[in-house]
């Protein structure tokens, strides 16, 4: 059986790319393999759509052979981790916003990964909280509040 990193680059080469696949470990302890290439552009995609699908298929086909398999992370060129680092960034100075007026700000809906960054960036935020509708919900959004001081933010968005 192949091992990810040797699925991955069969993957990419049938694919017409020229890669160098490095081997890691995650914060969370799943397999990242990161991809560097002349082409990186083109295999990230427009947002991160091309990574993204070439990761789900990995994941899929590792699956199909084990389906205890642990997910693995696909990168190129750490273009995920800047992606987070610039979501983050982005949304800390909308919170100013936020801190400063004490209005709520509804962000762009965005997929359960990204919404995940941003409410552990605010999870200890003394002044602004994170709310999004439940994952059932048809919109993805969050919204940022100001914190009352006796932490009732949530309770009183949700009604």
């Amino acid at each position: 059986m192949m091992t990810p990193k040797e699925l991955l680059d069969t993957m990419l080469g049938y694919l017409g790319f020229v890669v160098q696949i490095e081997e890691t470990t995650s914060e969370g302890g799943n397999l990242k393999l990161q991809i560097y290439t002349e082409e990186s552009r083109r295999l990230i995609g427009r947002d991160g759509e091309t990574l993204d699908a070439i990761q789900f298929l990995l994941n899929r086909l590792l699956q199909a052979k084990d389906k205890d398999v642990e997910k693995v992370i696909v990168d190129c060129e750490h273009y995920r981790s800047m992606r987070e680092d610039r979501i983050v960034q982005r949304v800390r100075e909308l919170a100013d916003r936020v801190r400063i007026t004490g209005r709520s700000l509804q962000l762009e809906p965005m997929n359960s990964y990204e919404r995940r960054l941003v409410h552990n960036a605010f999870k200890d935020d003394p002044d602004v909280a994170t709310w999004s509708p439940s994952d059932s919900a048809r919109i993805k959004q969050i919204t940022l509040v100001k914190r009352q001081p006796k932490r009732e933010a949530a309770q009183k968005e949700n009604v």
